[in-house]
């Protein structure tokens, strides 16, 4: 089983020995790569839907891996029991979508050694939420698949203190590590909020706008968090 990029990068925070859910698993890539690798003894692959579950079930048959990979039909954390895996992942859906997951099986999330999530859209809501919630975010990484730029976090249970809310935007682990995509990243959110001021400009009272406001906030501190990366 060879991974996309995207998906690579989420595999290789999963430790060796770990017992993972993989949620939304769609083809169950991630599972029977780990299990094929030897990384996983045991996989949970979970789906809301039939469809992508039978093609999991196809895959997990193909490959030989009904041993170590059971497959579960339900949402979100919903399917799993208490105790019986220590990670989960949780990918290609949007961050207030995974919030909502961890929302509505909080006891099962907070059992969990490592929530591995890569959020298509709204990734700050999701950082802020699990910030607001009893979590703390271990590592961050960077991946560019196909040319568009995907963030994967990595929490668990604890607290942390955010200095500055543009680390809700910029996660402070990407910063920390150095990560190799972060220039390019944070050029990106600078023309986005750039493109958006540009936008709202165009309005009448635009400066009284508080969107505008906000925005031309983030930009500000975007451009110092840039400055402080090429110094």
């Amino acid at each position: 089983m060879k991974l996309t990029k995207r998906l690579d990068k989420i595999a290789k925070f999963v430790k060796e020995g770990a017992k993972i859910a993989d949620i939304g698993t769609d083809h169950a890539y991630i599972p029977v790569y780990l299990a094929e690798k030897n990384i996983v003894n045991k996989a949970i692959a979970c789906d809301v839907n039939e469809g992508p579950l039978n093609i999991a079930k196809k895959n997990i048959k193909e490959n030989e891996l009904e041993d170590k990979i059971e497959t579960r039909i339900g949402s979100g954390l919903k399917p799993l029991k208490m105790g019986e895996v220590d990670t989960a992942i949780i990918a290609g859906m949007g961050g207030l979508l995974i919030s909502t997951i961890l929302e509505e099986s909080i006891e099962i999330a907070k059992s969990l050694d490592r929530l591995i999530l890569q959020p298509m859209v709204a990734q700050e809501e999701l950082r802020i939420w699990l910030n607001e919630n009893g979590f703390t975010i271990e590592k961050e990484a960077l991946v560019k698949d196909e040319g568009k730029m995907y963030e994967v976090i990595v929490a668990k249970v604890g607290h942390e203190y955010i200095e500055d809310s543009i680390y809700f935007d910029v996660g402070i682990k990407l910063i920390e590590d150095n990560d190799p995509l972060l220039k390019e990243f944070v050029t990106n959110k600078i023309a986005k909020y750039e493109k958006l001021l540009y936008n709202l400009s165009k309005q009448k009272s635009f400066e009284e706008d508080e969107k505008y406001i906000i925005h031309k906030e983030k930009l500000k501190k975007l451009k110092e968090v840039l400055k402080c990366l090429e110094s």
